[in-house]
């Protein structure tokens, strides 16, 4: 009786496994054996307009372990046999052998620090070369290792400002390399196996295998070695001249980044984690600044294009201008005197630059403003980009008007600034900056970035009246016919730009100081057939940027603008500039 009643329960629970049961005890058994794997995709690469990588990744291994896990095996390992080592002196047998392969970069008390912890998991080391890796989990099979890229940046500080950095995970944290971490990361993929109770994968159980899709690679404008040149100039500049901070970028006519160099950067691969703070941005971009007589080309492009003055007027210009109830004189002591239209601007008169204004009109002047792209993003592509400030025309008070025009009251970023010049070099069509030049997806297939829809400013005649006219900038004639900017001057080249002088404004008062100046530059270069545009700012600087005496960013101007022409053996002008009268006597 009782086997038979054993044989009737033993039917009954048959019958439940294999029928009523069956679909479920099924599911959960193919659960227990399958795993889903990732496959992970390879960031793109990020390189220079000639291809040199400034960015890639390379596959490496981080090590693993659990102390929690790795201790309880131990003890039940010494228990079964009492000549096993203690899980104290195993943990020191692997943090020395881990040492032995790894060298100074995996210290021995770190690492017995880490493994003697009461967690159920920790990194004993990141960026392990996978042979190594190999090495150690065959010896210390205790030890795991999984897979960690590591982000390599063989050109270091060159384009840090620009290229940005990525965080332990892979990831973009800054510059392009995070604004464009979707189009770098690409996707992961996965792979559906079957393991065994080991956890090894049953061959011939590979299914539902989803590919990585690869991230593209980035090909930006500029090449490394204009962009290192100018770096270096722009740091020396800043040394020589005791300013707290300097910037530079230089485009082409077509708004293609050349270079964009800032003071004080980092290099990505050792220092995106520690380096200060100032060192990961790129105020060129990200901080607006008043410019100072910089934007005077505003008046200027403002009055040739509405006919209310010719270059060669001769202006009555008093010793003063009251505006709004602000007076506004010259930086240098002078009576009544007559300026031709060229000369105000050669020479930077603030009152010459206002009695212009006020023929152009506030109306006119604010839609002048708003077509050279003032108070709105470029949209570049680089993160944290600043549109800058102008205060709307109906929120102007009486003494607005008389500051905007020479280049206080309102604030922009360099990159801003430079765009400027570019519209007036580009025969008055302004056209939105750009860093990418393409996009490279992992079957070689190139995408160009189109050239942004440009805008048109003024007319071609209007700029090359003013690009003409800013020749007088660098004229370097006796008595009153002097530019400001004669520094900027290069043999055998017309160069056609303007000095700015702004004050910045002190916190402690809410005021304009008196000691503290933004110093700027911008131009363009050859003047007669521009190639080239250059807009330098200099913050608080005590000399000029050759070390002179004198705060002047012209000097800055003259190196970059040529170490470029050398380079790319622009050829020179076709003329020398004439000389062009300032003074009617």
């Amino acid at each position: 009786m009782l086997m038979v009643a054993a044989l009737v329960i033993a039917g009954f629970q048959l019958i439940r496994v294999q029928g009523v049961d069956a679909a479920g005890l099924s599911a959960r058994a193919d659960a227990q054996r399958t795993s889903t794997q990732t496959l992970v995709a390879n960031r793109g690469a990020i390189t220079d307009v000639t291809g040199k990588k400034m960015a890639f990744t390379l596959q490496a291994k981080a090590l693993t372990f659990q102390p929690q896990a790795v201790k309880a095996d131990l003890v039940k390992a010494r228990e079964a046999n009492p000549a096993a080592p203690t899980p104290a002196d195993r943990i020191q047998q692997i943090a020395v052998g881990v040492h032995d392969v790894l060298g100074p970069a995996a210290p021995v008390a770190k690492l017995v620090q880490a493994m003697s912890a009461d967690t159920t998991f920790t990194y004993l080391a990141r960026g392990v070369d996978p042979a190594l890796a190999t090495q150690i989990t065959e010896s210390f099979p205790e030890v795991g290792a999984e897979r960690q890229d590591i982000r390599q940046y063989p050109t270091g500080r060159t384009g840090a400002n620009m290229i940005g950095g990525t965080g332990w995970d892979g990831h973009g944290l800054l510059g392009l390399e995070g604004s464009m971490d979707a189009t770098l990361a690409g996707t992961d993929g996965t792979r559906t196996v079957e393991v065994g109770s080991d956890g090894a994968v049953i061959p011939g159980s590979t299914r539902d295998e989803q590919p990585a899709q690869d991230g593209d690679t980035i090909q930006l404008t500029f090449d490394a070695d204009a962009q290192y040149q100018v770096q270096e100039m722009t740091q020396r500049a800043k040394d020589l001249s005791g300013a707290k901070h300097a910037s530079v970028v230089v485009m082409d006519t077509k708004g293609k980044i050349v270079a964009m160099a800032n003071d004080g950067t980092f290099d990505p691969g050792t220092e995106t984690g520690t380096a200060p703070a100032a060192a990961l941005g790129n105020p060129s971009v990200t901080t607006p600044f008043e410019p100072g007589s910089v934007a005077k080309i505003v008046t200027a492009a403002a009055a040739i294009e509405y006919g209310v003055t010719t270059p060669e007027e001769v202006l009555d210009i008093p010793a003063g201008i009251t505006m709004g109830g602000a007076t506004v004189r010259d930086a240098w002591g002078h009576g009544d005197v007559k300026y031709t239209t060229t000369g105000v601007f050669g020479k930077s008169s603030n009152i010459g630059t206002l009695v212009l204004a006020q023929r152009v009109g506030a109306d006119r002047f604010s839609d002048m403003v708003s077509r050279f792209g003032l108070g709105q993003l470029t949209n570049v592509g680089l993160p944290g980009e600043t549109a800058g400030s102008v205060p709307p025309q109906s929120q102007w008070s009486g003494s607005t008007f008389a500051n905007l025009p020479i280049g206080q009251g309102l604030s922009m970023s360099l990159l801003q600034m430079t765009g400027m010049y570019q519209a007036i070099a580009n025969g008055g069509v302004r056209i939105p900056p750009r860093v990418v030049a393409a996009t490279v997806d992992a079957s070689g297939n190139r995408t160009e970035t189109p050239e942004p829809e440009g805008v048109r400013v003024v007319s071609e005649q209007t700029a090359s009246t003013v690009k003409d006219m800013f020749r007088a900038v660098v004229q370097d004639e006796p008595n009153q016919e002097r530019g400001t900017g004669v520094a900027a001057g290069i043999d055998g080249y017309q160069v056609s730009g303007k000095t700015g002088t702004a004050q910045q404004v002190d916190p402690k008062c809410g005021c304009y100081s008196n000691s503290q100046y933004n110093i700027t530059f911008a131009g363009m270069v050859p003047a007669d057939n521009p190639k080239y545009v250059i807009g330098i700012m200099l913050d608080a600087p005590e000399r000029s940027t050759d070390g002179k005496p004198g705060a002047s960013a012209a000097p800055l101007f003259h190196d970059i603008a040529s170490w470029l022409l050398l380079r790319n053996r622009v050829p020179l002008s076709s003329g020398p500039t004439p000389v062009m009268p300032f003074v009617k006597e």
